[in-house]
């Protein structure tokens, strides 16, 4: 039986991996969702949020991997 930490971290790294790719395909949705647009229309901050959700994806992903490799533990 896999830790509860194992499935959350698979959950978050679907979430950023998902959000990721939302933020490839249209950077707006950041804009349309908080009406603030802090970098003037220019698109530097959305290509820093895909790097750094993209790194948040990786990192989530080999902990989840690593945590799959974990001996489960014995049941009492």
């Amino acid at each position: 039986m896999r830790r509860r930490r194992f499935y959350v971290e698979v959950a978050l790294a679907g979430l950023t991996g998902a959000l990721t790719l939302l933020t490839l395909i249209t950077r707006e949705w950041i804009e349309a969702l908080t009406g603030w647009d802090p970098d003037g229309g220019n698109g530097s901050l959305e290509w820093a949020i895909v790097a750094v959700l993209a790194v948040c994806c990786a990192a989530l992903s080999v902990t989840a991997w690593r945590e799959s490799l974990r001996p489960a533990a014995a049941s009492s």
